[in-house]
């Protein structure tokens, strides 16, 4: 279990917020991305975070994990100015999955998982066997264990994204962050690597992530949150957020939501973007 061996950032109050936004800003070349933008990540399930391209979905995952700074606005993890916090300390804090990860050419399944104890590293503290029993029990959660001697540059996609998973576990933390961990995989690929994440999140962790497919985003999520030209337009529980109307406002999108024939979720059956043709389509040129 997750949770049997990653304990350094474990907090006592578990309904405590442990990531939030407050009033943040952030932008590129002047223009901003997100605005004023206030939110929360409940700990303990697993949130998505969906909406159109250009949104700010990245952006906001991003800033949540210190990699952009806020113009204006303060993410606090644990309580703390995230800001302030030595790079280190938020490393064995929150680990990160970015987009389309690549690892050196040749490195090992279990060298790159090992590098995930670096933030535990110091002259004084060197490699020990508690890193070396992380590094195996990570490997063995994430299902990769027989792999650990592959160089990563070998395997699958699917594979890579076990691996790299892995890797933020071996961090210490509980709480992770992964950026369209499903971006170029297939769909079985795909439903893999979502159902590690699940198998994380009933283990213990907090886990948030970006996803185009909505429909995935509802099936593997607790926590939606809704995004459009920078903004949150809702967040809370799948059945209570997605809706035909919230489909249209947040991406053009006509569609009829249904009951998931196969869980407890709503269904996303689209229609059309903004427009249904309804008349036949005629050849122009047929007399």
């Amino acid at each position: 279990m997750v949770a049997q061996f990653i304990t350094e950032t474990r907090t006592e109050v578990e309904d405590v917020t442990r990531l939030a936004a407050r009033g943040v800003t952030v932008g590129y070349g002047g223009r901003a991305v997100i605005d004023d933008l206030d939110v929360s990540i409940p700990p303990g399930v697993v949130t998505t975070i969906i909406g159109p391209n250009g949104c700010g979905k990245s952006t906001l995952l991003r800033t949540l994990t210190r990699l952009l700074k806020p113009a204006r606005g303060t993410v606090v993890l644990d309580g703390e100015d995230i800001g302030r916090l030595r790079t280190r300390d938020v490393a064995k804090k929150l680990g990160l999955l970015p987009q389309a990860p690549v690892a050196p050419e040749g490195l090992t399944v279990g060298d790159l998982v090992a590098r995930g104890r670096h933030p535990h590293q110091s002259w004084l503290r060197q490699w020990s066997s508690d890193d070396a029993g992380v590094v195996e029990r990570a490997l063995a959660m994430t299902g990769v264990a027989d792999l650990a001697d592959r160089p990563v540059d070998s395997l699958s996609g699917g594979q890579r994204q076990r691996v790299w998973i892995s890797m933020t576990l071996a961090q210490g933390t509980d709480l992770l962050l992964l950026d369209e961990p499903t971006t170029y995989l297939d769909l079985a690929h795909a439903i893999d690597v979502l159902d590690l994440v699940d198998d994380l999140h009933e283990s213990g962790c907090t886990v948030v992530m970006v996803l185009h497919d909505l429909n995935l985003a509802t099936r593997y999520s607790d926590n939606l949150i809704v995004m459009r030209a920078g903004s949150i337009l809702a967040q809370g529980h799948p059945r209570d957020v997605i809706t035909a109307e919230l489909l249209y406002e947040a991406f053009g999108l006509q569609a009829k939501v249904i009951d998931d024939p196969v869980g407890d979720r709503p269904l996303i059956v689209p229609i059309g973007r903004t427009h249904v043709r309804l008349e036949p389509v005629t050849d122009p040129l047929a007399k």
